[in-house]
């Protein structure tokens, strides 16, 4: 038994901070089932950017999702200013017994101290001072070699003040509303297509340097059509990604579904969950499928796949056998291009797709 460990019975409202991406996002959603299921007396809030608060949004053991835009700094100081104290308002009005801090950002030790609360943990972070130091009452490490998943690392925070998840605790989880779920299902209508028929791929990620060369993925394409399958395609709206998915689907003769640049996150989601296998690279949308307990096929280059892997869903997991990866590296020399991606075959990935579909 710890000697500081926080009885979560004697708590009525905890925050956690998590300012990172999307998919980062998306894996804390495990602490708060794990919270709430031991203490359902509680009422536990999320902090993170406003960008990615549909990733916690509709959780039904999260009370509130609060947010921080990143276009504050571009009110200039007085316009920014008043942001922040009308977040910090909103916080304290929550009377928080316990902060979950899951990054180094600083923020997360400027809040413990502005509003007073009494309990607050967070990772051990080297270097840093007094301040940060004496902004926290517990820290739990986080070991430095690339052998656990992110999941387990955030769940360290909770075994760090005597909160142990079940197994059946564990699972993401990502509600996408009845909203999303018909604005898809009306979509895919219109292409004759009802959910379960079809593979759903996104072959982008913000990142390039993650990305399958896209005649690598025209020519996957191919080999599934010519085994009758429906392709729906999906990429953000960004340029690049609108760009790579051009690349591949101009040389294709059969046309695919492509909802590329006009999905909300919430509709990737449904979509997601209507698919029969999903198949991408390490990207958000990787762990949406996994959250929807869709099959997943994924490619993995230069980031680690230990760490950022399909997490608790069947999968096949893509990788080489370049000694060099994960690096972590911006392509191979920072050049965006990643060769231990493009090494992987096409054929390797239309078998890991054919033995998903067969197990489905």
């Amino acid at each position: 038994m710890l000697k500081d460990a926080i009885d979560l019975s004697t708590l009525r409202r905890i925050l956690i901070i998590k300012l990172r991406h999307h998919g980062d996002v998306l894996l804390t959603s495990p602490l708060f089932n794990v919270l709430k299921n031991h203490a359902p007396q509680l009422e536990v809030d999320a902090l993170v950017y406003r960008d990615t608060a549909e990733m916690l949004t509709f959780h039904p053991a999260i009370a509130e999702v609060h947010t921080i835009d990143r276009n504050w700094k571009k009110l200039g100081p007085l316009g920014q200013a008043s942001e922040e104290w009308g977040l910090l308002a909103r916080l304290r009005a929550r009377h928080y017994d316990l902060i979950i801090h899951l990054t180094e950002h600083n923020r997360g030790a400027w809040l413990t101290r502005l509003l007073g609360v009494p309990h607050a943990v967070t990772r051990n972070v080297r270097g840093r001072g007094r301040f940060w130091r004496n902004s926290f009452s517990h820290f739990y490490p986080v070991p430095a070699g690339r052998f656990r998943h992110t999941v387990e690392t955030h769940l360290d925070a909770l075994r760090r003040i005597g909160v142990y998840p079940d197994e059946s605790e564990r699972m993401l989880t990502l509600e996408p509303g009845e909203a999303a779920r018909s604005d898809v299902q009306q979509k895919l209508a219109q292409h004759g297509l009802a959910g379960k028929d079809f593979i759903h791929i996104h072959p982008a990620s913000r990142w390039l340097f993650k990305c399958w060369p896209s005649g690598h993925m025209t020519a996957l394409i191919r080999s599934l059509q010519a085994q009758g399958q429906r392709i729906v395609i999906t990429a953000a709206p960004d340029a690049a990604e609108q760009a790579l998915v051009r690349d591949m689907l101009a040389p294709l003769g059969q046309p695919v579904v492509d909802f590329s640049g006009q999905l909300s996150l919430k509709q990737l989601a449904a979509l997601t969950a209507m698919a029969k296998v999903f198949v991408g690279v390490d990207s958000a949308p990787m762990h949406i499928a996994a959250a929807m307990q869709t099959p997943v096929a994924v490619l993995f280059g230069p980031s680690g796949d230990l760490e950022w892997g399909p997490w608790r869903v069947p999968h096949r997991l893509l990788t080489s056998d370049h000694v060099c990866r994960p690096c972590g590296n911006d392509g191979c020399g920072g050049g965006k291009r990643s060769e231990c991606l493009e090494a992987i075959p096409v054929e390797r990935v239309l078998a890991a797709v054919e033995e998903l579909l067969r197990a489905g």
